[in-house]
């Protein structure tokens, strides 16, 4: 293994690596984007026949964002010699400059919306064809795993039990705070659980292999590399973590053609914030049009709408398709293991941990060493997208 490398001779690096780490400590966007209200705000939208507009509230911002902007852009970059990783850290600046222009317009409707856009992108037409292609499925058979049973007590010792595959410590946080059904806060190696959800074996099976597989593994990863970037992540870092994630649930043989419809439908209601849907728009297109039950369609239309409209939600489905394509071209899944990396910058990476600035990752996604996967189906969806 190539020698960690914290001499002088990259000590302009270490510097301003340092530099960064320092100031992304606060912008950690899963701590603001959940509203405090959603359970008072769900039950008026559902007592109004699901035509009110929800008000949600939001954390208060703990940072100076124009302050963070200045010592962002203040980096001498030019001290970085090689022209590859300076691209690397100039990427990142943008980056993280966009993420704070995000948290600083959480609630403000379009302008939120408008930096989501510039930090997330939206659905292509060819996303849009991928999402209706997978919504053509079947998914109705059914299956005692699929039933809701579980609530986050028996949750959280289901996650516990799984974590014994993997020696790294991390907590455990149950909140009412959460549009998801379960979260890893990067910074605070800290798995958030909803404590109002009902959890099906499926769910909790995707969540452990999701979650605790992918999202902590590139975690501690992350923490374990010389250069902080590789903890606080790269640019497009989202659509790459969340492929990777997806393809653990696949791969763990715990993936089902109703958990790939529900990422579709992310997208289609991604792509309704384009078309400038309200919040009840959007909830009317995934209920009456698609036929979604009133939960999973409020929790997906949430998920979207939360802050003035979240983008992010696109990137699971163009990420496993991603992901899905680059394993089966034997390519090796490891490099992207080594923290919250993207695709995109993997020669950059090999750079690095030629040049010692970087090391191979100590923990690799369980999942990924057998195919558990049995569903020809989810194979054939799969390969088939765009």
């Amino acid at each position: 293994m190539a020698q960690i490398r914290t001499t002088e001779e990259f000590q302009d690096l270490f510097d301003i690596d340092a530099n960064l780490n320092r100031l992304v400590k606060n912008i950690e966007l899963l701590n603001y984007i959940n509203p405090l209200n959603i359970a008072a705000e769900k039950k008026k939208f559902f007592s109004s026949k699901y035509n009110y507009e929800p008000e949600f509230k939001y954390p208060k911002m703990r940072f100076n964002g124009y302050k963070l902007h200045r010592l962002f852009f203040s980096q001498r970059l030019e001290r970085i010699e090689d022209d590859d990783i300076r691209q690397l850290y100039e990427d990142i600046i943008y980056e993280y400059s966009g993420l704070i222009e995000c948290i600083e317009t959480i609630g403000q409707g379009r302008r939120f919306y408008f930096n989501s856009l510039k930090s997330f992108g939206t659905p292509t037409e060819k996303d849009i064809e991928n999402a209706k292609f997978i919504l053509r499925f079947d998914d109705s058979e059914f299956d005692e795993e699929m039933l809701p049973m579980y609530n986050s007590t028996e949750a959280q010792d289901y996650f516990e039990e799984f974590s014994k595959r993997y020696d790294f410590k991390y907590h455990i946080k149950i909140s009412n705070n959460l549009s998801a059904a379960a979260m890893v806060l990067n910074n605070t190696q800290t798995l958030v659980l909803r404590k109002s959800h009902k959890y099906s074996l499926n769910q909790l099976k995707v969540l452990t292999n999701h979650e605790i597989g992918v999202h902590m593994v590139t975690t501690f990863n992350g923490l374990d590399q010389p250069l902080k970037i590789f903890s606080n992540g790269f640019p497009n870092n989202v659509e790459t973590q969340e492929g990777l994630a997806v393809y653990s649930e696949f791969m763990s043989g715990c993936l089902t053609i109703e958990r790939l419809k529900e990422l579709a439908f992310r997208v289609i209601a991604v792509d309704s914030l384009n078309k400038g849907y309200s919040f009840s728009d959007t909830f009317h297109l995934l209920h009456n049009q698609h036929k979604l039950n009133r939960d999973k369609a409020f929790a997906i239309t949430l998920r979207v709408h939360r802050g003035g409209g979240f983008t992010k939600d696109h990137l699971y489905l163009k990420g496993i398709r991603n992901i899905y394509k680059y394993a089966k071209a034997g390519n090796d899944l490891g490099i992207l293991l080594t923290g919250k990396v993207s695709q995109e910058y993997i020669p950059t990476m090999e750079k690095l941990t030629g040049l010692g600035l970087a090391v191979k990752p100590k923990y690799i996604t369980d999942s990924y060493k057998v195919n558990n996967n049995s569903n020809p189906n989810l194979d054939f969806i799969l390969s088939s997208l765009k």
